[in-house]
């Protein structure tokens, strides 16, 4: 039986349920599991948190001397669902922040489902949920914020943050490609564990520097098969999780891996895991080069002959934009800028924080511009090496 009871009353050795309040509110990724360290107690303490759900049948009961005061119990056979919230939509900069939080949560939550796989445990579905939630509502509200945010990985942290990355990426695809939202929830847990075999590599290996060994590449490229027997022995994983996690890297032409599936023989699903798992890893930076702008990773991506399902691919750059965030791009004027939000009505119209001039070679008045309601216009892409210009990012992410 489960009851409600203030976080004053918390003991260890009681199994928390489930906390009243917002997933982004409480201390912890996960929820259910039972209190064993005062730390854990603590941190409830110093959150937001002002009640939360015991399983009584897992763990410790309130104790006594507490039921018999003023408290107020609601007993229930399971943690009553919360109505659904209408996510309102926010700007940019309204949701960037946000974003950076549930960034930060979901690398918490990937890395323990890593270590987790690693000491043989087996992955629920069911805990990694409220993280797809947080991120999926993030997307309604924005969902430039978190997906380029989501882009910003140093060498160690790159697999984590790019579960949370490419599960973005995939919510995004599925509602551009009209999927309900069970689908499009399934689709995000895909991503969020397409890549949860590299649990099984060598960290030496993943981070490496420089040019991986034949015997070293080779090793790297059972990942899909790992993860998907991790998959197998989880609870609760849908069949969805599991065809991405094995298929992400298959090509329409045949010539992807492991089971060398084509356009015929792989789902909808896995076309959408391979293109999202693409651009994810080439415009992030790792150990071994620098990550590409996002507009050129487009561009280079449509060259891709027999790579990704043409239609898939579309809806993807759709998704995302011509120029995503934190395109490098130059205007009719000759003043450089990076893309920092998309236009509501057009692809080719984004807004542009523009900082640089290439009529004087210098930096100028940083000074965002819409350009849909400007005579200004995109007229390319820009190569940041090529003006001297370093750390590109800090001209959006400061957004």
């Amino acid at each position: 039986m489960l009851k409600k009871i203030p976080v004053e009353h918390l003991v260890l050795g009681m199994h928390l349920q489930a906390f009243c309040g917002a997933w982004l509110e409480h201390p912890f990724w996960r929820t259910k599991f039972v209190l064993s360290d005062p730390n854990d107690i603590t941190l409830i303490f110093e959150s937001p948190i002002k009640e939360v759900w015991i399983d009584i049948s897992k763990g410790l009961d309130i104790k006594l001397a507490d039921k018999a005061s003023n408290i107020e119990l609601v007993t229930a056979e399971e943690v009553p669902e919360p109505a659904p919230e209408i996510q309102p939509k926010s700007t940019y900069r309204e949701e960037i922040k946000r974003a950076a939080k549930i960034c930060a949560k979901g690398k918490e939550a990937v890395v323990s489902m890593f270590q987790e796989a690693r000491m043989g445990k087996a992955i629920e579905a069911e805990a990694a949920a409220p993280l797809v939630e947080e991120i999926s509502n993030s997307m309604m509200r924005n969902p430039g914020a978190l997906i380029s945010l989501a882009r910003l990985k140093t060498a160690d942290d790159y697999t984590y943050m790019h579960s949370v990355a490419v599960c973005a990426l995939m919510i995004a695809l599925a509602r551009q490609l009209g999927l309900d939202e069970e689908q499009t929830k399934q689709a995000g847990m895909a991503g969020l564990l397409h890549d949860l075999g590299k649990a099984m590599i060598p960290a030496e290996i993943l981070n490496k520097p420089g040019k991986l060994t034949d015997a070293e590449f080779t090793l790297v490229k059972t990942h899909p098969e790992e993860g998907h027997k991790l998959l197998l022995g989880g609870i609760g994983i849908n069949e969805i999780t599991k065809d991405v996690c094995l298929h992400h890297h298959e090509k329409v032409d045949g010539s992807g891996y492991p089971k060398s599936l084509n356009g015929e023989t792989m789902s909808l699903f896995a076309k959408m895991g391979a293109v999202c798992d693409v651009y994810d890893a080439i415009t992030s930076n790792r150990p071994y080069k620098a990550g590409w702008d996002p507009a050129e990773s487009i561009k280079r991506m449509a060259e891709w002959t027999g790579h990704f399902d043409p239609i898939v691919f579309q809806a993807f750059v759709k998704s995302l934009g011509i120029y995503p965030i934190g395109s490098l791009v130059k205007l009719a004027s000759g003043k450089l800028g990076v893309v920092v939000e998309q236009g509501e009505q057009s692809l080719l119209k984004p807004k542009v924080k523009v900082f640089f001039s290439t009529k004087s070679v210098a930096y100028i008045k940083p000074e965002i511009i819409d350009l849909a309601r400007s005579a200004e216009k995109i007229t390319g892409r820009e190569d940041a090496a090529k003006w001297g210009i370093k750390d590109i990012d800090r001209f959006w992410a400061s957004e």
